[in-house]
């Protein structure tokens, strides 16, 4: 595995401070972020001095019910070349449901059960088949744990890499985000896993809430995370550790203090063994799943998924108000994520707060199904069938702006009624 050194998130708002860091040797990009064709200047400059590149997927959902879409995939890879990458990352995660048609727009956890294990590992086959490097998968921070759960943490991880010999990268954060929202103590995770497949390390930061850890990336890393990093270090020599910042972004000194809060952490003590090679068992000794499976795991998705997104019962079994507020927190980042991919529309609107209450007033009946910036649409032309935003002048603002991005003619008052009444009868 390579050895990547330290490094940190490379976000397009600090992409002059990232270019100033002292001794970076790398950096992580959000795979759909960027396109290969069209790589940021600065991106381009890190990569002519020398600093690494390493694309980190949000979007494919390999712990989902469905086999990966071949297009993600490809995509994925075409990022990794574009960059040079030695690797590329994503989660052990879901993030839809295709019947019905959800999107969660987070990662969520998916159960540790035999099925969820066996479809799990079969989508990282067909990954690792399809991309061009190889493949580390995070373990995810979660708000809740699934019913009838039938393997720990430690052995659920331990098993994935048996069976396809993938590598781990550990987020020490989500570690303890999830010793925090679900009890599990993370020395015991990290005495479980197998150490020598680790690819490399996430530090980031987050705040706790009502007895609730929230893993924002957007606060300064706490000091038990970086015990947890050093405990992690007492153990193996991991080939890379990476700052994560999202939000929020410090003043330029703070984040140099951040990155070299963690530098010290990892140069601290004597030497220690690093990865001794590749990982265990690099085929399935299991047959694949078979459809049965695909679809149990499918319908229990659908059914937490359409519980957070969409209003319906939550399944029996699960924490209910811990499902409230990951509903609440999903709400919350779809407004979140929508402002700034079109920040005009809280302009449009009057400002944050009105748009934030008519975004979540859209939010509680229309689920997304197609991706931020499908729903940005939907959410302006929700607006409009209403004769919204009450102002005229507002209205015919918000009109130009939805056109120009749709291609199309806004809904005529004849169709506005006709879905109105179809709102109604619904």
């Amino acid at each position: 595995m390579a050895h990547l050194g330290v490094g940190i998130g490379w976000r397009p708002e600090i992409a002059d401070a990232v270019e100033r860091l002292p001794g970076l040797d790398w950096a992580e990009v959000v795979a759909e972020n960027i396109c290969p064709g069209h790589l940021p200047e600065a991106l381009l400059r890190l990569r002519e001095r020398g600093v690494r590149l390493v694309p980190h997927g949000v979007s494919l959902g390999l712990g989902g019910a469905d086999r990966p879409d071949p297009a993600k995939l490809a995509a994925l890879g075409e990022r990794a070349v574009a960059l040079g990458a030695p690797l590329v990352t994503e989660h052990i995660a879901f993030v839809r449901s295709t019947s019905p048609v959800l999107e969660a727009g987070h990662l969520l956890p998916v159960p540790r059960t035999r099925d969820a294990l066996d479809v799990l590992c079969e989508n990282v086959r067909i990954a690792q088949d399809a991309l061009p490097v190889p493949l580390a998968l995070e373990n995810i921070a979660a708000l809740f744990s699934w019913p009838g759960e039938e393997m720990t943490e430690g052995q659920f991880l331990t098993e994935l890499v048996e069976r396809t010999g993938v590598r781990l990268l550990i987020d020490v954060a989500n570690l303890h985000t999830n010793r925090v929202n679900r009890g599990e103590d993370p020395l015991t995770v990290l005495d479980a896993i197998p150490l020598e497949a680790l690819a490399y390390v996430h530090v980031a930061g987050g705040v706790e809430r009502g007895g609730v850890w929230h893993d924002t990336h957007a606060h300064p890393v706490p000091p038990v995370v970086l015990e947890l990093l050093a405990a992690l270090r007492s153990r193996v020599d991991p080939p890379g550790v990476l700052l994560e910042r999202d939000d929020d972004f410090p003043p330029e000194p703070e984040l140099a203090a951040e990155l070299a809060a963690v530098r010290a952490v990892m140069t601290a003590g004597p030497a220690l063994p690093s990865d001794p090679g590749p990982a265990a068992g690099a085929h399935d000794r299991h047959a694949p799943p078979d459809e049965a499976a695909r679809t149990r795991v499918g319908l229990g998705q659908a059914a937490l998924l359409s519980a957070l997104v969409a209003g319906t019962p939550v399944p029996e079994g699960f924490d209910r108000q811990r499902i409230r507020v990951q509903s609440r927190a999903l709400a919350a980042k779809r407004a979140d994520v929508v402002a700034r991919l079109a920040p005009e529309l809280p302009g449009i609107l009057g400002g944050g707060g009105p748009y934030r209450t008519a975004f979540l007033a859209y939010a509680k009946g229309r689920p997304m199904t197609a991706g931020y910036r499908r729903d940005a649409l939907d959410f302006a032309e929700h607006l409009l069938i209403q004769d919204l935003p009450a102002d005229p002048a507002a209205r015919r603002r918000l009109t130009a702006w939805w056109r120009d991005r749709a291609a199309a003619r806004p809904p005529g008052r004849v169709v506005r009624w006709a879905r109105a009444l179809v709102g109604r009868a619904a």
